[in-house]
Formats: C-alpha cells, structure tokens, sequence
C-alpha cells in the first residue's frame, strides 16, 4: 500500500477520533438523556468542547477533496513521491490543526489548515502536470 493511501485511511480513522473529545465533553455537561435523545434544538459547545466540535466538522470538510485527490491520483497512477508528501503534509497538518483549534490558539491553527490546503495542492499540482 502506497503512503498516500495509508494517509487517507489515518485520516480517516483521525477524523472518526475527533468526535470523541467533544461527545464525551457534551456527554459531561449535558448528560447522557440529552445526548441520547434527537438533540433538536442543540445548542453548540462552549470553550473547548465547542472549539473541538468545530474542528472536527472543519476534518469532515476537508476529508471530502483530500479522498478525492488520493483517490484520483491512485486511480490514474499519478502516484509518487510528490503525492505521498502531499498526504503526509495534508494529515501531520491536520493533527496539529485539532489540536491547537481545541485548545484555542488562533494563529497557530491558521497555518496548520493552511498546511493541509498546502498538502491537498502538492496532489492536485502532480495530478495536472
């Protein structure tokens, strides 16, 4: 398996872990009959349990073109090593992005998503050259 789909499958697999800091947060402050029920009307987070929420829906976001890229780069055989540090780029910016979004450092967080912009470019400039 090349690096740039075992950059999509940690991805993936940090994009499912994202949810468990805030939920348990949520679950802590709202209790379990609340985050059992329908959760219509749900407020957002406050502090970092909010920050950590919104960093896992900005993971989500990003998911989407990222798996496009890799995928498209695995299907057309455009893969190398270019594309593999763009998937290295892309994921190690995205860990450093949920952490500091979640405790709340602003222009830290900044250039981490833009590092993962900068990884998701590295792939798309191999699949158009």
């Amino acid at each position: 398996m090349t690096v740039d789909l075992k950059m999509l499958i940690a991805s993936a697999v940090l994009t499912v872990l994202l949810a468990l800091p805030y939920t348990v947060g949520f679950l802590f402050t709202r209790g379990l009959f609340v985050m059992a029920g329908n959760r219509e009307d749900f407020p957002p987070g406050k502090g970092w349990i909010g920050r950590a929420h919104r960093a896992h829906l900005n993971m989500v976001e990003n998911m989407v073109p990222f798996a496009a890229l890799v995928l498209a780069a695995a299907a057309s055989g455009r893969m190398d090593a270019w594309t593999a540090l763009g998937a290295q780029v892309f994921f190690y910016s995205r860990v450093v992005h949920a952490v500091v979004y979640t405790l709340g450092i602003p222009w830290l967080r900044t250039l981490a998503y833009l590092g993962g912009l900068a990884g998701m470019a590295m792939i798309a400039y191999a699949l158009i050259r």
